[in-house]
């Protein structure tokens, strides 16, 4: 599908609206699991049938895959990433932090863009790990579900911290001991995400919208209200509304948090669940408030002074994206230095400052660096939460494989996905 620019976007939202594209479809987030539904969405990739296309794992024990390391005498790294997810110069052809690697260590990065869906690209990569051979990619950065899914399976490599000095100590305590990948042995994130409430004050008559609450009730808001089409997004936010902690959650919560959003559909209170589309809608007034990934909203506020958000009291959605090294990957060495090297706190902030999503670096560390570059940034939630954001942030515990189908083909029927 070709990509499609409206005219009537400010250039700041058509950066935004460029990030939508890394799924490779309109109207959908990079962000966006492809859900099970009548077409068999989760096909696509093999995920929800691994199991049953008889394609066991690589090792299902901890640890991958021992390979041999070719580092010492093959001064390169094999980097496949999401588009428009680095910095980059104003002529479009170079990577100044990656360039800035290379002149400093001698190792050459190839760097792919070739990662536009999480489902999509495990399809590509699944037939090699899952018969123990090299992928042809020394470093790839996926979304927590994925990664969590690969590290059970056994499919990517325990990092060695001593060739992460760095990302061990400047590493955000917010980030340190996921649920799937406890104090980081096999991945560190490339960015944080935040769900967040944004709101248009234009179209909210100047109220504030502080609550997933206030989105599923207030009639003032009927019809004007966007949901996310990422279940554990939307799902998640839901049920810390209800007082129920995402990362330990029962069928019955999950059921409630459901229930608890098909009453707002069925009111029509709520006008659509979106991807990254609802920037539009948004900044137009279209959508009067609606759930929100903080990197959008960066990009939106930018133009747009009457785009506000909001942490409710409840608490937000975290996630994040993450790097990992596949087994049988031949510059292991030389992709944990990679990983470092975007740990060293003047790395880090060029990073954020490109790509305005959440930094994962302590504040203290990287925010001096950031203060050089852009204050606004440097002092912006939305890119280096402060304490206060960073205790209300909650990441959306792991799933069984019969969770995952159940809980998403529930969600789908919600969205009529």
């Amino acid at each position: 599908m070709e990509q499609y620019e409206p005219e009537n976007l400010s250039p700041a939202q058509l950066a935004a609206m460029r990030r939508s594209f890394r799924n490779g479809r309109a109207a959908m987030s990079r962000r966006s699991l492809l859900r099970a539904s009548t077409g068999g969405a989760l096909a696509v990739g093999g995920l929800g049938t691994l199991s049953a296309c008889g394609i066991p794992a690589a090792s299902k024990s901890q640890g991958g895959v021992t390979s041999e390391d070719h580092s010492a005498k093959e001064k390169t790294i094999n980097f496949s990433n999401w588009t428009e997810y680095i910095d980059m110069s104003d002529d479009e052809k170079h990577r100044p932090s990656l360039d800035a690697f290379t002149k400093r260590t001698g190792i050459k990065v190839k760097y792919t863009e070739d990662i536009n869906d999480n489902v999509e690209f495990f399809g590509k990569i699944k037939p090699q790990l899952a018969a123990g051979q090299d992928t042809g990619r020394d470093l790839m950065v996926l979304t927590d579900w994925l990664a969590a899914r690969l590290i059970r399976y056994g499919w990517v490599q325990k990092l060695d911290p001593a060739h992460l000095p760095h990302a061990y100590t400047n590493l955000s305590t917010q980030f340190r001991n996921p649920d799937w990948d406890p104090g980081r042995s096999y991945s560190y994130p490339w960015t944080g995400i935040s769900t967040v409430i944004a709101y248009n004050t234009e179209a909210t008559g100047g109220k504030e919208i502080t609550s997933v609450s206030q989105l599923l009730d207030d009639p003032k808001l009927k019809g004007k209200v966007g949901l996310l089409s990422e279940m554990r997004d939307t799902v998640g936010m839901t049920l810390l509304d209800l007082g129920k902690d995402p990362r330990d959650f029962t069928a019955d919560d999950f059921d409630a948090a459901i229930a608890r959003v098909q009453k707002a559909v069925d009111k029509k209170q709520v006008r659509r669940f979106t991807g990254n589309d609802y920037i539009s809608d948004l900044s137009k007034g279209d959508l009067a408030a609606c759930l929100a990934w903080a990197g959008d909203i960066v990009q939106l506020q930018a133009d747009n002074p009457h785009i506000k958000f909001a942490i409710p009291e409840a608490g937000y959605i975290s996630s994040t994206d993450n790097l990992l090294v596949p087994n049988k990957a031949r510059h292991k060495t030389n992709a944990e230095k990679l990983i470092d090297y975007y740990y060293e706190p003047a790395v880090g902030a060029e990073l954020a400052a490109w790509i305005n999503y959440v930094t994962p670096m302590e504040t203290s560390v990287v925010r001096p660096e950031l203060a050089k570059i852009d204050k606004s940034i440097a002092d912006d939630p939305l890119i280096v939460p402060d304490k206060t954001m960073a205790a209300k942030g909650h990441g959306f515990r792991s799933l069984t494989a019969k969770e995952e189908t159940s809980f998403e083909e529930k969600f789908a029927q919600l969205t009529g996905g």
